[in-house]
């Protein structure tokens, strides 16, 4: 029985081996080891696919640092510019284009990807989704009933709702500018700017921290609204019992996590086959066992309906194209209106 137990491993992994470049696993594991930089949450993602990773390919170590988007995107440029590049891969959200732009990326389409959708992924190469995010609005289920919530962009600008809102001050689509340049595109530049001197007039507080962290502002109840709030966030801390549950305020603001290889990355080969594993059905299994969810159409999320395919909301996708093009004056009607 033993023998035949080992034999259908010995099985699986040739299997697993196979659906990876032979060549490009020779070099990682002659490598040795990967260096991610990363914005995914380290106990969340971060943790659970580098062990998944390191059982899949012993003998290819992987080391992350985590940090936030703006954070990881200055520290990959800083290293570049002094010739010290220490990362091999990346993820981040709205900094890609700055990356671009400084020529610090190497092109590589992860064949593993070749089933996303074609917006998940560049044209040439240069990043692809690894994970969906979508944001809207949380609210404190003690302090507002579910009938009470606002479900609208109209509900949400009554006087009621004046200085219980909170979201973050980072400047980037994961916060205030990303939901302005939502509502500019909803409703178009005239309606959307009379709309948002509405909100403003609200007091929103801008706090510098996460949008994670606004939101257990909003479970302790600081606050009874969180804006730009991840729904995959909303939905986990509801299911162990926090007061706390997300509305589908459409559109939701749709964004990527972008992973990408470094062009002087120490271990090219690691990069690419751990870019490979991410993208791959296993590898986008174990985002979603962990509670985010996966770019690939065939890997379903824990919870399906965070998705809009199964949940049924409609969304405004911020690009990394729009985003870089758009960006700054979504942020200069921030500082004019807000502040």
């Amino acid at each position: 029985m033993r023998a035949i137990v080992v034999a259908l491993l010995l099985m699986t992994h040739a299997v697993w081996a196979a659906e990876f470049d032979p060549a490009l696993l020779d070099g990682a594991r002659k490598e040795g080891t990967v260096t991610w930089y990363t914005g995914l949450i380290v106990n969340q993602a971060a943790r659970p696919l580098a062990e998944a990773f390191e059982t899949r390919f012993p003998g290819v170590k992987v080391s992350y640092a985590r940090a936030s988007n703006t954070e990881t995107t200055l520290k990959i440029l800083n290293e570049a510019r002094a010739r010290r590049t220490a990362a091999d891969v990346f993820d981040v959200t709205s900094g890609i284009y700055t990356l671009l732009d400084a020529h610090v990326v190497a092109a590589y389409p992860p064949r593993s990807a070749a089933r996303f959708a074609p917006e998940y992924k560049d044209k040439d190469g240069y990043w692809t989704a690894s994970n969906l995010y979508f944001m809207t609005l949380c609210y404190n289920t003690n302090l507002i009933k579910p009938a009470d919530a606002p479900r609208t962009f109209e509900d949400l600008a009554a006087p009621r709702w004046s200085g219980k809102i909170a979201w973050t001050a980072e400047m980037a689509i994961t916060g205030p500018p990303g939901f302005i340049g939502t509502v500019l595109t909803t409703m178009g530049p005239d309606a959307g700017m009379a709309w948002l001197k509405r909100f403003a007039a609200l007091r929103p507080a801008a706090l510098p921290i996460s949008p994670r962290a606004v939101m257990d502002q909003v479970i302790s109840g600081e606050y009874a609204i969180g804006m730009q709030i991840y729904n995959h966030h909303a939905a986990i801390s509801s299911a162990v019992g926090a007061p706390v549950d997300w509305v589908k305020l459409e559109p939701l603001v749709g964004l990527f996590s972008l992973m990408g290889v470094l062009k002087d990355a120490p271990h090219p080969n690691a990069a690419r086959l751990f870019v490979e594993y991410v993208m791959s059905d296993e590898g986008q299994k174990v985002l979603a066992d962990n509670d985010y969810l996966p770019a690939s159409p065939d890997v379903a999320p824990r919870i399906p309906t965070l998705r809009p395919d199964a949940g049924g909301f409609k969304v405004n996708y911020i690009s990394p194209l729009i985003a870089r093009d758009e960006l700054p004056k979504w942020i200069a009607i921030y500082h004019e209106l807000f502040q």
